[in-house]
């Protein structure tokens, strides 16, 4: 019986000296302290399935660039912003302006095989440094998904969906890029920061 007894008793010791350390190892994730705030930002909301932005900061009230899609569709590209991680978000609002609800094109995630795979998005998307001659393509996380807003196949007539896309900064002395999505007429963009 002591053999039992004692067993028991180690079993109880492992549970207790797991349970504490995972307790240890929360409590120092949590933290809060100022590096925290700055390494927010909406790439973390790209990670769930379906992400969609709740706020869009550094959203100016006349839009960047207005440019239309087939079907009505309209994109307004509120901010262009550089981040000090290297890349660069672009946040926006697809409309729909037409008379119907509209199904989304598929062609606006892309081509490639990684993306479309995702399901629908944004991922076709890329910015074009004319000066450098170079484009920049929407940023994928360690899954292979776009970092750009995901999930959404109908827009509503009249209804406006909040979207976002990241991309690799370009040189810090680029500020005016081009801004191509597909089935979208181009435009130049100015990124801030």
């Amino acid at each position: 019986m002591s053999m039992r007894f004692t067993r028991k008793a180690r079993r109880g010791m492992a549970a207790v000296t797991v349970a504490a350390g995972l307790a240890v190892g929360v409590a120092g994730c949590g933290g809060g302290g100022d590096d925290d705030k700055k390494s927010e930002s909406s790439a973390s909301a790209s990670r769930e399935t379906g992400s969609r932005p709740s706020a869009q900061e550094g959203q100016s009230e006349a839009p960047l660039a207005e440019t239309k899609g087939s079907d009505g569709l309209l994109l307004q590209i509120t901010s262009a912003q550089r981040d000090a991680g290297g890349f660069v978000t672009v946040n926006g609002n697809l409309k729909n302006d037409g008379e119907k609800s509209i199904v989304v094109p598929a062609a606006l995630s892309g081509n490639e095989t990684e993306i479309v795979r995702n399901g629908r998005s944004l991922g076709g998307a890329t910015l074009v440094d004319p000066k450098g001659k170079k484009r920049y393509y929407v940023l994928r996380d360690t899954d292979g998904r776009p970092l750009t807003t995901t999930g959404f196949s109908t827009v509503k007539a009249g209804e406006s969906l909040a979207v976002f896309m990241q991309f690799p900064a370009p040189p810090s002395d680029i500020a005016d890029v081009t801004f191509q999505l597909p089935t979208f007429a181009t435009a130049t963009i100015t990124i801030s920061g």
